[in-house]
């Protein structure tokens, strides 16, 4: 994993001269996916008021990073909202820490802001292109990293659109996310799957290497039993996008998007930045009121920036990903925060 340190400015600004600055530790995905963004993003914002210095660990595998926030042996963490479903059951890639040990950390994880900037998506090299995507019996396709969240999505899309399961009609292909971009370049694939901010960095890197083609999951899918049941699924939230909008979001890259119909139809995957629940109170709330003062800065700073999702606003638990099956808490200074610059947070989401 690449580790770079964010440092903090020298100078509190006085509006959150109560709480020192902080040195905290964090971590996130690999550049180019929407979490990093996220969550460097949220370092420079922290760093600009002088609350916390953040020291990043760039291109984590998320379900060790629950675990540790869940420990208490990390600060902060972007979690996609599947992982501490699967921690309080003790099953998936928790299946070693028993329920009863899972629960009791789970109980220890709480959100202080959400965001869902990446949905799935199936693409192919035009130069080996897949003729039929429903039809991918006898394929090698990369579907994530050896294990967490992003590849239990990455099998269910597959499944939504072939009926095939990992290891059974065809060969799932995993690597850690510092390298799924060489891999697929590499042309040991047939195609991929992975969840994408819009416009992903991952994407255009991939087709500066050759021109490819990024499908939806066609209408009928999407709409079927199967469908409504992974778009409903923990840790997902239904996407749906104008086709020309996401077009024009890779204008200029050799990208061409394929849908059955005028919108570009998949699931989002649900994230919260997470902390341990013991973290000081009046810490999480300067950090959460930096994260909502910080809105242009998320929005403006990079292309991906308005598509990203985040929580600057009400927030009703359902829209977020919360509140169903996923039962995760959010800290007491955050929702301080939240209602301080006068929003509300809905009841099922106070501890």
């Amino acid at each position: 994993m690449i580790k770079s340190t964010i440092l903090g400015a020298a100078v509190v600004l006085a509006p959150l001269a109560a709480t020192a600055q902080q040195t905290l530790t964090a971590e996130t995905t690999s550049a180019g996916s929407s979490p990093h963004y996220i969550d460097t993003t949220f370092a420079a914002a922290l760093e600009s008021a002088g609350v916390a210095t953040l020291q990043i660990t760039e291109g984590a595998t998320l379900t060790n990073s629950v675990k540790a926030v869940a420990e208490g042996r990390l600060d902060i963490a972007a979690a996609p909202l599947i992982l501490p479903f699967l921690l309080s059951r003790g099953i998936g890639p928790y299946s070693g820490v028993g329920a009863e040990k899972g629960k009791e950390l789970a109980d220890n994880i709480r959100a202080i802001f959400f965001h869902a900037g990446s949905h799935q998506i199936f693409a192919y090299y035009d130069s080996k292109p897949i003729e039929d995507i429903t039809k991918l019996d006898g394929t090698r396709i990369w579907n994530g990293p050896p294990r967490g969240a992003a590849l239990t999505s990455g099998r269910a899309t597959v499944q939504l659109l072939s009926g095939l399961k990992d290891g059974e009609g065809y060969e799932g292909v995993q690597t850690p996310w510092p390298d799924a971009v060489s891999t697929i370049t590499g042309g040991s694939v047939d195609a991929w799957t992975s969840p994408d901010g819009l416009p992903s960095g991952r994407q255009i890197r991939i087709a500066a290497a050759g021109a490819t083609t990024i499908h939806d999951i066609p209408s009928a899918l999407y709409n079927s039993e199967l469908g409504k049941q992974i778009t409903a699924a923990p840790g997902h939230a239904p996407f749906s996008m104008p086709v020309d909008e996401y077009r024009a979001a890779y204008a200029g890259n050799d990208i061409t998007i394929v849908t059955d119909d005028d919108t570009f139809d998949s699931y989002s995957t649900a994230f919260g930045e997470i902390v341990p629940a013991e973290m000081d109170e009046q810490l999480v709330f300067d950090i959460v009121t930096v994260v909502l003062e910080a809105q242009d800065r998320f929005e403006k700073g990079s292309p991906i920036g308005p598509n990203l999702n985040m929580t600057f606003g009400d927030i009703d638990g359902v829209s977020q990903g919360a509140c169903g099956a996923v039962q995760i808490k959010m800290h007491p200074g955050a929702i301080r925060a939240y209602q301080e610059a006068g929003f509300t947070v809905a009841e099922c989401l106070h501890p």
